[in-house]
């Protein structure tokens, strides 16, 4: 039995990575399966209702902000697909990822470059982790509005980085990465103040 894994969300500054895996069902194809990137928003919302009815199993799982700054984002994506295919309800005999690089499983992992293209269970994980960290990511709009979370998703667009230099990080944003640390040294001296 093939499980397809990937990860969603290596990189935007802010927010947890997302990983999925997921072990289709040959007797019930799902037609449209692609890359999430090449989809719609749209699209994605269809397919990934179709991927959790008729898939024979399925798990989506992340990876803080704050582990990804424990371990880099490369462990933390790896680790988030780790605990997608191990929380998966049916075993499987061989996992396919996205990419060059395998995460720790006792079964059977083979890496396929561009899989998310040519692989359905990965498309379907691709989906998956896409669909669920944009979820994730327009909760942490309403908990913290001024950033534009809802419009570019954590990605290092003008528009957020223009909210970083202007408000600081907030708690959810990834501090080992480059333009993070500039906005946390930036306002360091406003944030000891305010500690006086």
């Amino acid at each position: 039995m093939i499980a397809g894994t990937d990860e969603a969300g290596r990189g935007p500054l802010a927010g947890p990575v997302y990983a999925a895996a997921v072990i289709l069902d040959p007797k019930r194809p799902i037609q449209g399966l692609n890359d999430s990137k090449k989809l719609s928003a749209l699209q994605r919302e269809r397919l990934s209702i179709l991927i959790k009815e008729q898939a024979l199993a399925w798990h989506i799982a992340a990876c803080s902000a704050q582990e990804i700054d424990g371990v880099n984002i490369l462990q933390a994506s790896l680790l988030a697909m780790r605990r997608a295919v191990l929380g998966l309800a049916v075993e499987p005999s061989l996992v396919r990822v996205d990419g060059n690089k395998t995460p720790k499983l006792p079964m059977r992992c083979e890496a396929i470059v561009g899989g998310d293209a040519l692989v359905p269970e990965i498309s379907a994980a691709s989906i998956l982790a896409k669909t669920a960290r944009d979820a994730a990511l327009l909760v942490l709009h309403e908990r913290y509005p001024g950033y534009g979370f809802d419009q570019h998703k954590g990605y290092p667009t003008p528009m957020h980085l223009e909210a970083l230099q202007r408000l600081g990080p907030c708690p959810e944003h990834r501090r080992s990465f480059a333009p993070v640390a500039r906005s946390m040294l930036q306002h360091a001296p406003i944030q000891s103040e305010l500690l006086l």
